[in-house]
Order: structure tokens, then C-alpha cells, then sequence
């Protein structure tokens, strides 16, 4: 076309119309056209555009030596720009064996892109030089921010100068100064004589004087002598928000007991915003005396370079997305991460009458790695299904379909009783003994020792009727407990409730659900005691009857007891999905959801055309993130139509979305989104109207896989962790953090098991001591990834761990 921007000509690529493909324009892959390159040198490319394409992108190709030309990688998506607009990426590091490249945009959807004035210029860097490093003094100790460290000051009342006693519950005890100590005259001593509950502490005045000041983003290193005769006694940290007052921020470890004074160190986690002071100290939850002296608090954040991006700008900002070059195996209606880094795919009939009338049910193995699939065989029609990892690594697999909709409209799906387990070691199912009733869709939710609780979903018989029968699983027993043997509330739960383990062992029914429209009870959420079998309404739930197939997660870290929804519809009345997200903070003593900031708004997949302001998605999936955020991705906005193109990040300490690059696969009814340990999320299937199976695999790159070298954990002593204890680790540099991610479980947009447990450190360098929660409510046992998180957002590769 005429004019360029520069010149005569310009080059315009027009799509009209589009099912599927792409077309694109790149430079001739002939010695004469394609650029020259040198191994291990990087390049920078860049154009000129306009565009009114919603997906174009740019893509890279090399040519090998001995092989010849093939795609190397994607350089990211092309945004639509009404102006001439310069895109701009770098190359990786060119491969040995490669002498020419050849690189240009491609579209994949309706619209137009004009090209002009493309650029390929050799990046090398230039030689290094080695100077000798400048001849220093050593820097002077840090500044300890303790008041009154040693407890030699103002004693009035049993107490020192700075320093209070607190705890709650029934028990007998006495606080106070004992002599000596062990650098001055003084120690302070709990001593717990009597216990039936709760706790006793010793630590800081929550006061201005006696708090110690913080740094926003800062870490601080705590440390402290001790002497204990109880094995319940650990080390707790509180916090000051500016707004809120002195709360509760996390335990930082438990102290062994010991005859000799032993020293107990920690690191706090970045100070959150808003935060101005800290306190901390010991406490007991047992009969037993802890003596502890000589405090110490001191700011540890060294001065950390901010990372350096690696990849193109949009990598380091949007993330990347990539379309397999294989399809799936089997439909992904199930997706279980095993401990073996495999994933358990579960079709069952796959939503296909005439597969189940065949009897026709399928499972497979996934190798995420390998690209390979290992059909597993299925017994019975595993679609729809509950599932949970158990302790062990095994997977329980509970209820199915018994049968589809029958033709005359006789009865509904109908609910299978049977349970089975599937076996990594072995890739095979095995019988377990029968629920109590059939369960089509039901919940499944890890209990804090092990047992699995199921609720809701169809029953057996009749025209949709609901269960109501309430079932656990006992792990120690491998078995379905009976009828007598489990506290029963005959009332319904509807279809995959999303139902959470909360730190007291009671469970948070989020209003997260599957199909069925409207909300089961007065507010849309409750607390629910299984002991006692009552269930409290939780108010505050915007939009309660909008929650269809909406998606919610524990937010991390677990022990910080807050839950979010995001988004979701209603499939009766078929209106518009919601962008509307809900937050509660369940350690509050009356929780109630707020609103939180609204899902960012996408594109219509089928037009490429913008949402309203007001609307949202369901279907939308969400998993947790190593660096402490949350990815949402996928979705339509009306009931098995009208798929809505957008991904984004939600991070729960700004309480902000950030837009990412979006999967250029729609997403609908039946999708999973699994985190894989190193560090990517796996984006697998799509079944709308009923009108075939989305076979296509995208996996998403978060930008912090772009932003410099990653983190390692360089050994792992032990891979068995009991709770409350600190577990060695040697990274290849220094962290700011480490954490437990418990691997997916996902269907129909619920994974309530999902969640991330923070592990305060002790120690400081490259070999650190991990504190594991003694609380089994926080961290349910199992198999979890261990990743380390450095100081710019970079984690590392997962390790696996077990905990129990």
C-alpha cells in the first residue's frame, strides 16, 4: 500500500475473516534475504505499525546449519494502535549452529496491520574489563532496635522497661523477671503450671516508645536467646498499621525445648504497606516454663539491584503465552498435579452420551516436560467427579455419573456412589469402599488431619434432585466413614460448592459454586462446623445470586486467613457475568465480605470487540502464584457462549489487577488451569455449546520469569517435614522469602485445597532454616512445592516436600 511511513510503500496484512490459523509476513528465509547472525550474540528488532487487529503478535525463526529453518519462539503481541507505532523486542542469545534468522508479525483474528521499516541490529556487548575490587572497611554493626533488650531497665511489677506480658484461655501461670540471666542480671520467664487452652506471651509494649520502627518493603532479622522445658512453645509477631492498629501478623517458628540457652533467629517477611512497627516475642501453649533473653531486631535488606529485564518488555510486563505443538490426549475435564510433577487427566465419557452409552471412559497421565500422555484405565464414567490428594500422594476420586439426562425428561444427570484411588506409583484406580449416596459435581475439601469432606452435588435419582448427604473419607481407615459415623445436616449444597479449610478446623463455604443460578441459603456464603454440624451465615457477598461458576481462592499466604471470589454468572437467567470480586478475612471475630477492585474488562473473542464497563466472565479460572500472586485467565460471558479474551494478576498486598498478555485460546465450560513447579500454569480445555472439545494446550510465562536469573535451591536435606519444625535448606543466594504451594486439584473453576503457606526464615545467607506452622488446619498434610522467592519477585523452581 501508499505511502509508507517513511517512503513510497508500506506493507498491509488484511484478515476479513477468520475460524482459525494465522497469516503472517516475515523476511525470506534465503541467504540473500534472511539477517545474518552470530551465535551467542543477541539482537534488536523493531517496526513500524498501525493496527485493528485484537491479536497479531510477532514471531522468531532461525536457521540451523544442520537442520534448517524452524520457529524458535514467540516476541510478543502486537497491541492495536490507530497511529504508526514502534515495536521493539530483543532476541535470546542465538543458538549455536545458527547463521541466519528471519522474524516478522503474524494475525489471528479479524483486522488489519500495516508494516513499515523493519530493523535488525547486532546487540553484542562490549569486552569486559577486570579492575581490582577498591580496598574497604568493614561497615559498622547494625543498629539493634530493641528497647531494653536484657530486661536490666525500669523494673516496675514484675516487668521490664518496654516489655508486657498477654495471652488469653484457660490456664495457670505466672510471668515474670528470674536471675540471672544469661549476659546480665536478668531473664524473663513464662511458667505455665496448669493448661486447658489458649496461650501466654512475652514480648514488646505495643507502643510508640517501645515499638520497634520498620520500613516499608523492608525485612528484618529477629533473634533471641532461650531456655524451654515445653515442647508448645514458639516465637509470634504482631504489626501496627496506621489505620487499623497493633494485629496479628504470623508465627515465625516453634522453640525446642532446651536445657542450654539456645539462640532462635527468623526472618520477617517484607513489611507490608501501611505498617510502622513491629513487636514480638515467645509464648506458651502447654504446661512447661520458657526463659528467654538478650533480643535482638535489626534491618537486614541489603541493597538489592532491581531486576533486569531479559526478555522483550512486554515478556517482563505482560508475560507470554505459548500453544503447544501437540494436543491433549484426553479431554481435560479433571486436572490433578501429582507429586511426580505429571498431571492426572480425567475425561471420563467427556460430556458425550454416545461415548458413555459405548462405555467409553478415560484417564491420563500427563508429562507436562516429556509431552507424552500414559492412558490410565477408567472403571467407571469418572465425568464430574470430586477429587483430592491424599496425604500420601495418592489421589481420591468420589461420585460420576451414573447417567446422562434421559431423553423424555424423566431425570437429570444422576450421581454415582463409588470411590476410588488412583496410584502415581502405578497409573491405576482401586475400588475403595461406596458413599453413602450418588454424587454428581461434589465438593471435596482436605480436612487438617487428612480425611476428605464431600458435599453436595445430584443424587442418584429422580429430576435434579440435590444430595444433602454429608461424606468423609477416613485416611487412616481407607474408607467412606457410614451413615452413623458422620455429623449429617440434611441440607443441600448445590453443585461443586467451593468449600475452604479454615485454621479452626471449620470450613468457609465461599457462595463459589456450579450452575443451579441463585444463591442456597439467606446471604450466599457461611461458615459451616462440621462437629457440630451448624452452619452461620456470612454476609456482605455482592451479587449473591451471580455466582455460577465463579472462581475463589485462599489467598496467600494461608495464614493469613483471607478468601476471594472472582467474578461468575447466573446459567438460569443467562445475563451478563460480572467483573465483581469479593475479599473476607476470616480471622475476624464477625468476617463479612467487602468488594474488591473489579477483574479487569477483555475483549469479545468472536469480534474482537471491547467489554462494557459492565461486563465480566465466568468460567474464569484462578490459580496461585509462587511470588504470591494470583492469575486469572479464561471465561465467557454468557453461559457456554461468548468467550471474553483476558488474563490478568491480582496481587493481594497492593490489592491491585494488572493486565497480562492474554491465551490466544478461548476458554469456556470445562477448562483447568494447573501451576506447574517450575514456576509456569498449564491452560487446557474448552467445551462450549456442546459443540466438541477444545484439544489445544497453552501454558503462560509470568513476567517474573523474565525478569533475571532465578533463584535455586542448591540442596533439600530432607523431603519429610513434621509440623513446627525448621528445616534446613542451602540456596544458591539470598531470599526474601519462602513458601508451600499445595498442587492442583481443578474442575469447574474450584480447587479448594489450593493454597499457599509461608515459611518464616531463619537465618540470613545461603543457608537458611524454613518454620513450618504447627498448625496441620494451615498446611493440611500432603505433598507440596517448595519455591524460594528473592528479593526482586523471582522465584525458583519447586522442590517437592511432604507434610505431616
Amino acid at each position: 500500500m501508499s505511502p509508507g511511513r517513511t517512503g513510497a510503500n508500506a506493507f498491509e496484512l488484511d484478515m476479513t475473516a477468520y475460524t482459525t490459523g494465522d497469516r503472517a509476513v516475515k523476511m525470506a528465509e534465503t541467504p540473500a534475504c534472511a539477517p545474518a547472525v552470530v551465535p551467542g550474540h543477541t539482537y534488536d528488532l523493531s517496526f513500524w505499525y498501525t493496527s485493528t487487529a485484537p491479536a497479531a503478535a510477532v514471531t522468531l525463526y532461525v536457521h540451523d546449519t544442520v537442520t534448517g529453518w524452524q520457529y524458535l519462539q514467540d516476541l510478543g503481541p502486537i497491541a492495536p494502535a490507530a497511529e504508526f507505532t514502534e515495536f521493539t523486542a530483543t532476541t535470546p542469545a542465538i543458538p549455536a549452529g545458527v547463521d541466519m534468522i528471519s522474524w516478522g508479525p503474524y494475525v489471528h483474528s479479524v483486522g488489519t496491520l500495516t508494516l513499515d521499516d523493519f530493523a535488525t541490529v547486532d546487540t553484542a556487548p562490549p569486552p569486559t574489563t577486570t579492575t581490582a575490587p577498591p580496598t574497604t572497611t568493614a561497615p559498622p554493626a547494625p543498629e539493634n532496635l530493641v528497647q531494653n533488650p536484657s530486661f536490666e531497665e525500669g523494673l516496675t511489677g514484675g516487668f521490664a522497661t518496654c516489655w508486657a506480658g498477654g495471652g488469653s484461655g484457660v490456664n495457670t501461670f505466672t510471668i515474670g523477671l528470674t536471675q540471672p540471666g544469661r549476659t546480665g542480671d536478668n531473664a524473663m520467664t513464662i511458667d505455665m503450671t496448669a493448661y486447658t487452652g489458649g496461650d501466654r506471651t512475652v514480648k514488646m509494649a505495643e507502643n510508640p516508645v517501645c515499638g520497634i520502627p520498620v520500613v516499608e518493603g523492608h525485612q528484618f532479622q529477629l533473634s533471641m536467646w532461650y531456655t524451654s522445658t515445653t515442647p508448645n512453645a514458639a516465637v509470634t509477631l504482631y504489626r501496627h498499621d496506621v489505620e487499623t492498629g497493633w494485629q496479628y501478623w504470623q508465627d515465625l517458628g516453634t522453640l525446642p525445648p532446651a536445657a542450654e540457652y539456645t539462640e532462635f533467629t527468623a526472618l520477617t517477611p517484607e513489611v507490608p504497606e501501611g505498617t510502622d512497627m513491629i513487636v514480638w516475642g515467645g509464648y506458651v501453649y502447654g504446661v512447661g516454663a520458657l526463659t528467654t533473653d538478650d533480643y535482638s531486631t535489626v534491618d537486614a535488606s541489603p541493597d538489592i539491584p532491581p531486576a533486569v529485564c531479559t526478555g522483550t518488555g512486554v515478556q517482563c510486563t505482560q508475560g507470554e503465552w505459548e500453544i503447544l505443538g501437540y494436543d491433549l490426549g484426553v479431554r481435560a475435564i479433571h486436572s490433578v498435579l501429582l507429586n511426580n510433577g505429571k498431571i492426572l487427566l480425567v475425561a471420563g465419557s467427556g460430556n458425550d452420551p454416545q461415548r458413555f452409552a459405548a462405555g467409553e471412559f478415560k484417564s491420563a497421565v500427563y508429562d507436562p516436560i516429556a509431552g507424552t500422555f500414559t492412558d490410565v484405565p477408567t472403571p467407571v464414567d469418572m465425568f464430574c467427579v470430586g477429587h483430592a490428594q491424599l496425604p500420601d500422594g495418592r489421589v481420591l476420586v468420589m461420585g460420576g455419573t451414573l447417567d446422562y439426562q434421559a431423553p423424555d425428561g424423566s431425570h437429570g444427570f444422576l450421581g454415582l456412589n463409588q470411590s476410588y484411588v488412583f496410584d502415581p506409583a502405578t497409573n491405576l484406580y482401586t475400588r475403595v469402599n461406596d458413599m453413602l449416596g450418588g454424587h454428581w459435581y461434589p465438593s471435596a475439601t482436605i480436612m487438617g488431619n487428612g480425611d476428605v469432606l464431600s458435599l453436595g452435588g445430584l443424587a442418584e435419582e429422580g429430576l435434579n434432585i440435590e444430595s444433602t448427604l454429608t461424606e468423609r473419607f477416613s485416611v487412616a481407615e481407607n474408607r467412606w466413614l457410614g451413615l452413623a459415623e458422620t455429623v449429617q445436616t440434611n441440607r443441600r449444597w448445590g453443585l461443586y460448592p467451593t468449600v475452604i479449610l479454615m485454621q479452626d478446623g471449620r470450613l468457609f463455604y465461599t457462595g463459589s459454586h456450579s450452575l443451579g443460578g441463585g444463591a442456597f441459603d439467606e446471604t450466599g456464603a457461611e461458615i459451616y462446623d462440621y462437629d457440630t454440624g451448624t452452619r452461620t451465615d456470612v454476609p456482605g457477598l455482592q451479587n449473591k445470586d451471580g455466582m455460577d461458576h465463579s472462581a475463589s481462592v485462599l489467598l496467600p499466604p494461608a495464614q493469613d486467613q483471607r478468601v476471594m471470589t472472582f467474578g461468575g454468572g447466573n446459567t438460569v437467567t443467562n445475563e451478563d457475568a460480572n467483573r465483581l470480586t469479593n475479599i473476607i478475612d476470616l480471622k475476624e471475630p464477625d468476617p463479612a465480605y467487602e468488594a474488591g477492585p473489579p477483574i479487569p474488562t477483555g475483549v469479545m473473542a468472536a469480534t474482537g470487540e471491547p467489554q462494557t464497563a459492565a461486563q465480566g466472565k465466568l468460567y474464569l479460572s484462578a490459580v496461585i502464584l509462587p511470588d504470591g500472586t494470583v492469575l486469572e485467565t479464561g471465561g465467557s460471558l454468557h453461559t457456554r457462549a461468548d468467550d471474553v479474551l483476558e488474563t490478568s494478576i491480582y496481587d493481594p498486598v497492593a490489592d491491585e489487577f494488572t493486565s497480562m498478555a492474554h491465551d490466544p485460546v478461548p476458554r469456556n465450560y470445562h477448562n483447568t488451569a494447573v501451576l506447574l513447579p517450575d514456576g509456569r500454569v498449564v491452560m487446557m480445555g474448552s467445551d462450549p455449546n456442546f459443540g466438541g472439545f477444545e484439544l489445544r494446550i497453552s501454558v503462560f510465562s509470568p513476567p517474573y520469569l523474565f525478569k533475571g536469573p532465578r533463584p535455586e535451591i542448591t540442596d533439600l536435606p530432607n523431603d519429610e517435614w513434621a509440623y513446627g519444625t525448621t528445616q534446613p535448606i542451602t540456596v544458591d543466594r539470598p531470599v526474601a522469602k519462602a513458601q508451600l504451594i499445595r498442587p492442583a486439584a481443578a474442575t469447574h473453576q474450584s480447587d479448594p485445597n489450593q493454597r499457599s503457606v509461608d515459611l518464616p526464615l531463619t537465618g540470613t545467607g545461603t543457608e537458611i532454616g524454613l518454620n513450618l506452622t504447627t498448625n496441620p488446619n494451615i498446611a493440611p498434610p500432603g505433598w507440596y512445592m517448595l519455591t524460594v522467592t528473592d528479593a526482586n519477585g523471582i522465584p525458583s523452581t519447586a522442590k517437592w516436600v511432604r507434610v505431616g
